[in-house]
């Protein structure tokens, strides 16, 4: 399917999904959380989406990707999903799913700092200049005032950072396979990465120990739903949804959930389990985003012109 031949509708739903439902995983984590230990939690989702998504191009007749490709879509997987949303699961132990939401929204800022190819480009550019300017003052003062201000933990500080590294991961990852798709469909790619990851996340639940004390019979009906919330709606429905837009849009397009994602988790997390907003919380907010904003200018007026 084609720029041209999308559907609107298809690509409208697309939308939503990566807008409004990728926004409610996180705070569907912290009703995982209830239960589960983060790694099994995030390793369960994985595999269980992974083993749905490579069951479904079998019976359809695919092939693998050529191993020059699979090796980079597990690696992809492994860094996107567990060094990336692993990590910020792990961090949710200790910050609210909105803070958190908060801090990856940065990611536009981190690919712009990481892509050298583009600096001379980048850095010439008064847009760009005062945006990342904008979004790291954003971010220095939402740790100082939001993190400190609405929680308790001593850990709470360590989580944010950790939740910046996932983000930067996140986008290391999603460079790997920019421009190594191979011939695969949307599908079997994200298989592969769903099932590298489930793979990775038991490791380090072996690793960490989780399993020690874990039961499935105490699991509680909100973690299973939580669970359930992100195996169905965060990764067969939205992660998809991402991958395809990526395909079939400009990244400055789709690059926009950036901007709606931390409102809906800050929102949400307020609404169903009483999270703490503050001032200070929502001005850095603000703040962070003008500058995610403005780093996305060029790219804006340059699609306006073509």
């Amino acid at each position: 399917m084609t720029k041209n031949t999308a559907p609107p509708l298809l690509v409208a739903f697309a939308f939503f999904s990566v807008y409004i439902i990728w926004g409610a995983t996180y705070l569907a984590v912290i009703y995982g959380l209830k239960s589960f230990p983060p790694f099994i939690l995030v390793g369960l989702r994985y595999s269980i989406a992974g083993i749905i998504l490579f069951a479904w191009c079998k019976l359809r007749g695919e092939k693998l990707p050529e191993w020059k490709y699979l090796w980079r879509h597990a690696l992809s997987g492994t860094m996107m999903l567990v060094g990336g949303t692993g990590m910020i699961a792990w961090a949710e132990q200790y910050i609210s799913s909105g803070q958190a939401a908060i801090l990856v929204a940065t990611e536009p800022l981190i690919f712009l700092l990481i892509d050298r190819k583009r600096w001379p480009q980048y850095f010439s550019n008064k847009y760009i200049i005062t945006g990342l300017l904008i979004g790291f003052t954003g971010i220095y003062f939402f740790l100082r005032l939001g993190v400190a201000a609405t929680s308790t933990s001593a850990m709470a500080t360590t989580a944010s950072v950790v939740v910046i590294v996932s983000a930067l991961i996140w986008v290391l990852g999603s460079l790997i396979t920019k421009d190594n798709k191979g011939q695969s469909s949307t599908v079997m790619n994200a298989s592969i990465q769903l099932l590298a990851a489930g793979l990775a996340s038991g490791m380090v639940v072996l690793g960490k120990g989780e399993y020690r004390g874990f039961h499935f019979t105490n699991v509680t009906a909100e973690a299973w739903g939580g669970l359930i919330f992100l195996i169905v709606m965060g990764s067969l429905v939205a992660y998809l949804s991402f991958i395809w837009l990526i395909s079939i849009k400009p990244p400055a397009i789709v690059s926009t959930h950036t901007y709606v994602n931390p409102v809906v988790a800050v929102f949400l997390g307020w609404l169903m389990v009483d999270e703490p907003v503050n001032h200070a919380q929502l001005v850095c907010l603000v703040v962070i985003l003008a500058g995610i904003l403005l780093v996305n200018v060029p790219g804006y007026l340059k699609r306006k012109e073509i």
